[in-house]
């Protein structure tokens, strides 16, 4: 039997000429098996979204999703809406933002050029399923174009600008769309905390924080987060801060002498009584995980 993953993806319009794919947070589903992957762990289980923006038969996808199935479904409801020409924007290399890219194949497909390089250097390991270990995205499309620093787009009647940002990865971009000051975010920002997938080099994440944060977006759309809050028109700007403050607090612990070991939620108490954030129970392993990576590494360097 032929199981469809995207069978329940849901589509969301949180803003004018926005459109969002979003899936997971299924309690007790998993996508692809009971042991530890990429795709239930760091995307399904998360709760995760792509999105696109739309107008007048145009389409710019950000974010090809976290499956074949997803990217099928995506471009199915685009054209089902009028869409006749696509293009594809990458937030950056990691697996669950560009495993719907062959869906996209005859698309042009944008990237910064840090993006496209790492992408060209481990494909045969994104293939074999060893870079982040499995599922496999095979086969994975490449970028078609690269840019660097920033890249204007008309979608239709909408401007979008692509710009690069350290944060997350430092091969980070996000899409903003200035008449409107919303900001989607892929994985810069993310709703309660951030995945920390590069420990040694928070403090260059905090730089990109500031940047984006100096935009003043009045609706940023993350790639992970609150259904809810997504569909209902995103967060404010004051999820930057919560993100710039918890990275600030990751770095404080794993530089004092003991470590802070208390929840999640002890945390992050202030900027969920302030809305900033919501709640999340997975994010507790994350939250642990983030803490002793960022522990090791700072040990690793004989900091203390």
């Amino acid at each position: 039997m032929t199981i469809d993953a995207a069978a329940g993806l849901r589509v969301h319009e949180p803003r004018p000429n926005i459109l969002a794919f979003y899936d997971g947070r299924a309690a007790g589903r998993r996508l692809y098996g009971p042991q530890p992957n990429w795709l239930d762990d760091g995307a399904y289980g998360l709760g995760v979204a792509s999105y696109a923006v739309v107008d007048a038969g145009e389409a710019l996808v950000f974010d090809t999703h976290i499956s074949l199935d997803h990217a099928r479904a995506v471009r199915a409801e685009l054209v089902r809406r009028g869409v006749r020409a696509i293009t594809v924007a990458l937030s950056h290399w990691h697996v669950d933002h560009v495993a719907g890219n062959a869906v996209f194949a005859d698309c042009e497909i944008i990237a910064n050029a840090m993006t496209c390089a790492i992408l060209g250097e481990r494909r045969q390991a994104i293939e074999a399923g060893k870079a982040s270990g499995p599922p496999a995205i095979r086969p994975l499309v490449l970028p078609t174009r690269s840019f660097a620093d920033r890249l204007a787009l008309r979608i239709g009647g909408v401007d979008v600008e692509l710009r690069q940002v350290d944060s997350h990865s430092a091969d980070g971009t996000v899409a903003w769309l200035p008449e409107a000051r919303v900001l989607l975010a892929g994985d810069t920002l993310e709703d309660p905390i951030t995945y920390v997938a590069e420990p040694d080099r928070l403090a260059a994440h905090l730089g990109g924080l500031d940047l984006m944060a100096s935009w003043g977006p009045e609706a940023i759309l993350p790639d992970h987060g609150d259904e809810g809050v997504i569909a209902s028109g995103g967060f404010g700007p004051g999820l930057i801060e919560a993100n710039r403050r918890y990275v600030r607090r990751l770095l404080e612990a794993a530089g004092s002498a003991k470590a802070d070991d208390r929840p999640l939620d002890d945390w992050i108490a202030g900027d969920v009584a302030a809305g900033h954030v919501r709640p999340f129970a997975p994010y507790e392993a994350v939250h642990r995980r983030n803490l002793a990576t960022v522990m090791a590494t700072r040990a690793g360097r004989g900091e203390r």
